[in-house]
């Protein structure tokens, strides 16, 4: 898993604040995104909360083995392809601020806005089979299986921060306010992540193919892979809806 790039951007209009968050889930198995710009106000009955979902990109570059290009992710012992799946989420914020007094103010949630992405590079060497080839697709397929309920994820976890109130206290409440947006962005896109995580499929992907080793079907190692995952994800009390 590669680290988490954030950015935080800032603006400042009246009494209106928005923060920008990005964060950024890498899975390698085997991207710079420009967010849109905050709106300040909501047309009758619009949806507070707003996701914008682009379709995936999927990129395949064939590598020499004997001199890989740095961009690429490091092969784990006994690999000779991978995966390598970029899941981006932008997370803007915005609240409005009551002034309390010279060093409170009440800052309200009015608006939540999302942006996802997933990029996907397959990373093949040259005179690779065909078998190996359909492995790693078989890492894209279930990269896109948790991605297209990736809308849904975000948009529950924005409906949460819609009205909230949060107490400021400082000597600057504007930028105290700002502070605590920008918190509010960085936890929705770190509970993005967390929820939105297809590690666990592709561990056991790997694991019912033997890394491409074996000759398990494609179809039905991503099928059951996915289904496991999902089986122990779930509380013995409550079982999985499949």
């Amino acid at each position: 898993m590669r680290p988490r790039r954030l950015i935080i951007v800032v603006i400042m209009m009246g009494l209106m604040a928005f923060v920008l968050f990005e964060g950024r889930n890498k899975n390698w198995f085997g991207a710079q995104n420009t967010p849109s710009t905050a709106q300040s106000s909501l047309q009758p009955g619009q949806n507070p909360v707003t996701v914008v979902k682009a379709p995936p990109v999927v990129t395949t570059r064939t590598f020499d083995p004997a001199a890989p290009p740095a961009e690429m992710p490091p092969l784990a012992p006994g690999e000779i392809a991978v995966c390598d799946a970029d899941f981006v989420s932008n997370a803007n914020v915005a609240g409005v601020s009551r002034r309390v007094d010279d060093t409170h103010a009440v800052l309200r949630i009015t608006r939540v806005m999302i942006g996802l992405q997933l990029k996907i590079t397959i990373w093949l060497p040259q005179g690779v089979t065909d078998h190996v080839k359909e492995h790693e697709d078989g890492h894209r397929q279930i990269a896109e299986h948790y991605y297209a309920t990736a809308d849904q994820v975000a948009q529950r976890i924005g409906d949460a921060y819609i009205d909230k109130q949060v107490q400021i206290e400082g000597e600057d409440p504007a930028a105290e306010g700002n502070k605590a947006l920008g918190q509010m962005a960085a936890d929705i896109t770190a509970t993005y992540n967390k929820e939105l995580n297809p590690s666990p499929a592709q561990l056991l992907y790997d694991s019912f193919t033997d890394h491409s080793r074996n000759d398990s079907a494609v179809s039905d190692a991503v099928a059951a892979a996915i289904n496991q995952s999902q089986l122990e994800a779930v509380p013995a009390s409550q079982p999985a809806v499949n």
